[in-house]
């Protein structure tokens, strides 16, 4: 499916915010592995999430250094949750992404 480049950056965002906020992916190496895009990309799309005001921080293991921990996803901002997750096969298919392995299997 043909979508304009704010489209799919758009849809980029949302499916990056509900990956980390349904637990699937928290962290850049599951998000690459759920998506396939580069970690550069992954990178931008989470600095990028604030421009839609989605609060997306990066928590710190306790006890932990160099970067050890993962996202999470503390408010949706003007974003309808329910609208995402009720439209995750079309966004999918827009951006060409497969549906994520369970978030059970994303390694610490």
């Amino acid at each position: 499916m043909d979508a304009s480049k704010t489209r799919s950056s758009f849809y980029r965002r949302l499916y990056v915010a509900w990956l980390i906020d349904s637990g699937t992916a928290t962290r850049v190496p599951a998000l690459i592995a759920a998506t396939g895009m580069p970690r550069r990309t992954a990178q931008d799309t989470l600095t990028a999430l604030a421009e839609l005001d989605i609060d997306c921080v990066f928590e710190q293991a306790a006890g932990e250094r160099n970067n050890t921990g993962h996202y999470v996803i503390r408010d949706w901002g003007a974003i309808d949750r329910r609208w995402v997750v009720a439209n995750l096969a079309r966004i999918r298919a827009v951006l060409g992404y497969p549906c994520p392995p369970p978030a059970a299997t994303e390694a610490p």
